[in-house]
């Protein structure tokens, strides 16, 4: 990749980036499957006990943050480009509004059900793609909004979040009136059985992505200078999470035993806190810098992440469908592993995936069929 105006080039290190993540999604997968660390794991506080244990778990908290801003930094760039055609904004929302209604749907029927093999139909519940779809849908209101503008309204909604977290309600209750409360918690502002990522911070998260976007994509017109302006803001950022882990108040969930130690790094999750939003995306940030620095120096070692890149949901729903299907109908070393077995079972899922998705990508590419091009 070289220096070269934004007109001209097509930004690999965006496939690459969302390659990168699907790969480590398909890692925390396996790991789900085949680790026996999950036998006693808490997902909403998780405890390890030992440093590879740890990285396996912690490397996929890049995975949310990643999807999320790199969802709105793809709804921005064909926000712009659609706009640039002429297209009227009207067209532009609706197209948006029915891909992420359709991400809503693939969440309830095919994700939900994958994660036990199909065995039942499991669609009253939220995750991580209909969180996506939801996301997308409202990035349709504020798309338009000029980056500082969006950027004010990211930082606004991280900096409101932890007070909303204080709102009270039953989330084991069946009544009616708090089964209602709970739905809405946990749809916008906190995690549980019905939804482990709420709108309200993911939607902050994708708004970020766009504001990114605008600056990759546009206002920064060559790779030295997303390089040289991306890593200063990923320092800051990085700082400003910091400090206020440190803190220990404000914008924690989990309290940590000293500096440096697991636990300070790993903060809540189901529902991010601030630290963790904040820490994710300078992580983020850095880890696109770092793809755009590789693909200046030595493009080829990326192509292994541009493959599940360019089709990111089939990856996603047809890896994790394999999995279940196969481990949880057969119950083949279901959490009798270890790390080792983690990854070497990633390791194989990688070698089915990866031929599959080029095919699908080109597929894809040259079919008209609805559902084939909205995969």
């Amino acid at each position: 990749m070289n220096d070269q105006p934004v007109a001209k080039q097509r930004f690999e290190f965006i496939d690459q980036f969302r390659g990168f993540v699907g790969i480590l999604m398909l890692i925390g997968h396996c790991s789900y499957y085949f680790n026996s660390v999950w036998l006693d794991l808490d997902p909403l506080a998780p405890h390890f006990d030992s440093l590879a244990q740890f990285l396996l778990r912690y490397f996929g908290y890049l995975c949310a943050p990643g999807f999320l801003m790199m969802n709105g930094a793809m709804v921005w760039w064909f926000y712009d480009r659609r706009i640039a055609k002429g297209t009227s904004r009207w067209q532009i929302s609706r197209n948006l509004i029915e891909r992420g209604l359709f991400l809503v749907i693939v969440q309830m029927t095919w994700v939900n059900s994958s994660w036990g093999g199909f065995r039942v139909f499991r669609p009253w519940h939220f995750g991580v793609i209909s969180c996506i779809g939801l996301s997308m849908i409202c990035l349709t209101l504020v798309v338009h909004w000029r980056w500082y503008y969006r950027l004010m309204l990211a930082t606004g909604i991280l900096l409101l979040h932890p007070f909303l977290l204080e709102i009270p309600y039953d989330p084991n209750s069946t009544e009616a009136g708090a089964a209602f409360t709970r739905v809405v918690m946990q749809t916008f502002i906190d995690s549980g059985k019905f939804n482990k990522y709420p709108l309200l911070p993911w939607f902050a998260m994708a708004i970020l992505g766009s504001v990114m976007a605008t600056c990759w994509l546009q206002l920064w017109k060559t790779d030295s200078e997303r390089i040289r302006k991306s890593l200063p803001i990923a320092a800051g950022v990085f700082l400003a999470a910091f400090l206020i882990r440190l803190g220990g108040g404000y914008g924690n969930l989990f309290p940590y035993a000293n500096v440096g130690d697991w636990n300070f790094f790993m903060d809540q999750k189901y529902p991010p806190s601030l630290f963790i939003s904040l820490w994710f995306f300078a992580a983020v940030v850095t880890m696109v810098t770092l793809m755009i620095v590789i693909g200046r120096i030595a493009p080829r070692a990326l192509a292994v992440f541009s493959v599940p890149g360019k089709v990111p949901l089939f990856f996603y729903a047809v890896h994790l469908a394999f999995l279940g299907v196969f481990i949880k109908r057969t119950g083949f070393m279901y959490r009798e592993g270890g790390v080792v077995e983690s990854l070497i079972a990633s390791a194989v899922m990688l070698a089915i995936m990866l031929p599959l998705c080029n095919w699908f990508y080109g597929v894809r590419n040259r079919s008209s069929n609805y559902f084939v091009r909205m995969m």
